[in-house]
């Protein structure tokens, strides 16, 4: 399988330029597209900024393909192969767009969502061929962490689920297969690790900072490195058992968004995007704290990579 000749992004905000520079730099002719004019104008620097850190990551393989930025959907989706819609998470807006863009595609073009949790099958009833939809769940940033959830709907097709894991095979980056959940496995995953933490964090248990040290170190390396299901056979099924009988009930099982959250939220703090959250920041220190991010996805990716 190869990465599509040519490929559309609909949606030019948070994950579209990213996603449009890995598949760009894989050789695709990529058209990202958005109804923002101003948007588009900023999308152009950071799929800069995405392709530069692409470059620090290792060099390009093979000549690279492009990036154009259309405000005119037609002309975007034009001979489109795949096309990843990464619009805000709104149910109705995705059913509207997802239908709009099958009036522009050859009846075996793939359209796939970057939804971080939507049912895939629930989008899909706007659908007029709906086995040729699936999801294709990107993290961010996406143009740094070489892995992407594949979740087919119901009607989802097992030549499209095939096709979608194949290309992104082709651009190098890991496909994750999964049966259609809430929030799919990563962010079900992340979402109880944050809950505990901010169950802790609330009860006084830990600092904020400590937290963050605690999970970075002690969990977080070692996860990366070995992955869940093969830390459980390192550590020995009977410890587990153990530890899990007297712990598990001890766990936070709260349904409820923390209170810290809401009231944080609900005061305007809601973290680097407006110079506060669970810590205070200046502009200054937001824009170092993401180069530092950045730099360490970098160093991180290149050294699992390698294992």
């Amino acid at each position: 399988m190869s990465v599509p000749k040519v490929a559309a992004v609909i949606g030019a905000g948070t994950m579209g330029p990213g996603m449009a520079a890995v598949l760009a730099r894989a050789g695709s002719e990529v058209r990202l597209y958005d109804v923002s004019d101003e948007v588009l104008e900023r999308a152009g620097g950071s799929c800069q900024m995405a392709t530069g850190a692409l470059d620090r990551v290792e060099a390009p393989s093979a000549p690279g393909g492009s990036v154009a930025f259309e405000a005119d959907l037609g002309k975007a989706l034009t001979g489109a192969e795949l096309v990843l819609e990464a619009i805000p998470e709104k149910l109705d807006l995705k059913r509207e767009v997802t239908a709009q863009l099958e009036e522009h595609l050859a009846d075996d073009a793939i359209i796939a969502s970057n939804t971080s949790g939507i049912p895939i099958t629930q989008i899909a009833t706007a659908l007029r061929h709906p086995a040729r939809f699936v999801g294709m769940h990107w993290s961010n940033p996406p143009h740094l962490i070489p892995m992407i959830e594949v979740v087919p709907g119901e009607q989802t097709g097992a030549a499209t689920t095939a096709r979608v894991v194949g290309i992104i095979q082709a651009f190098g980056y890991e496909a994750v297969t999964e049966k259609e959940v809430p929030g799919f496995v990563e962010n079900r995953i992340l979402y109880a690790i944050l809950r505990e933490c901010l169950s802790l964090v609330e009860r006084g248990i830990v600092s904020e900072a400590d937290m963050d040290t605690c999970v970075k170190w002690g969990i977080g390396y070692k996860l990366a490195v070995i992955g869940p299901m093969r830390l459980l056979d390192m550590a020995g099924l009977d410890i587990y058992s153990s530890v899990a009988s007297y712990l598990n009930p001890d766990l936070s099982d709260s349904k409820e968004v923390p209170e810290m959250i809401r009231e944080k939220a609900g005061a305007g703090q809601l973290g680097m995007k407006t110079l506060g959250g669970i810590y205070p920041y200046t502009a200054e220190q937001v824009a170092e704290r993401r180069a530092e991010i950045a730099k360490g996805l970098i160093a991180v990716r290149k050294t699992l990579s390698a294992l």
